[in-house]
């Protein structure tokens, strides 16, 4: 990936949001193994939800939170000041990964949509600037990270025509697997080689589920501090 802007240019050279890219973060509703919604939960003082909003917020052209808890999310607007994050309930009342990332992308304005996890902490504003890098570069269909244990579809970007109807194929036939129709996809996959060019800090992909592991994190970056624990362009 050579020819995409290293890390050091990219964070050089931003100047502010990306116009045609739509972030969605994924809440859904109550985490069984987090005993609540893990949108609500605090972290480091402030709710999940939040954190995630402030770290993604620079590259967003627009962003979406998907959701079935809406009315829990109401202080995003009223304590935060941010009526522009659209809430987004499931469009389809079906259980399944892929029924999110239907309402993610149907619910988006914007031609490139970047999709994220709540629960993934120290998500990457840099590792979304660099899939867009590649899908407008490439034409390609989707910028999915790929590693050892298997694809991240939920930090991944997705062209948002091309992927819907993909989506919806693999919906008709009874898919409910976030990757269900990569096959059919050109997509870049994104090696862990380039997924550390992209934002050598690490951690992109670390999530919590449970209170303790959340603890645990916690009390791992007052310890120690954590480069990934960033958040701004700086």
């Amino acid at each position: 990936m050579s020819e995409h802007n290293s890390f050091e240019e990219r964070r050089a050279g931003f100047q502010g949001r990306i116009d045609d890219l739509t972030v969605v973060i994924q809440a859904g509703g109550e985490s069984k193994r987090m005993g609540r919604s893990k949108a609500t939960v605090p972290f480091l003082g402030e709710p999940m939800i939040w954190r995630l909003v402030r770290r993604l917020s620079p590259v967003a052209g627009e962003m979406v939170i998907t959701t079935n808890e809406p009315q829990n999310l109401s202080f995003l607007a009223d304590e935060y000041g941010r009526p522009d994050i659209v809430l987004a309930p499931d469009l389809i009342d079906r259980r399944g990964a892929l029924t999110g990332v239907y309402t993610a992308l149907k619910t988006a304005t914007k031609p490139y949509v970047a999709i994220v996890a709540c629960d993934m902490i120290f998500a990457s504003p840099y590792l979304i600037a660099s899939e867009y890098d590649i899908a407008t570069s490439e034409g390609v269909d989707a910028v999915v990270p790929r590693l050892s244990h298997g694809y991240e579809p939920f930090h991944a970007l997705y062209d948002r025509d091309k992927c819907l109807a993909f989506v919806n194929e693999a919906l008709a036939a009874g898919d409910s697997r976030a990757q269900g129709w990569f096959e059919k996809a050109n997509l870049h996959l994104m090696t862990a080689a380039e997924v550390l060019r992209a934002d050598p800090r690490g951690g992109c992909f670390i999530n919590v589920n449970t209170p303790g592991e959340l603890a645990a994190m916690e009390e791992r970056i007052r310890r120690e501090g954590m480069s990934y624990a960033q958040e701004d362009w700086d």
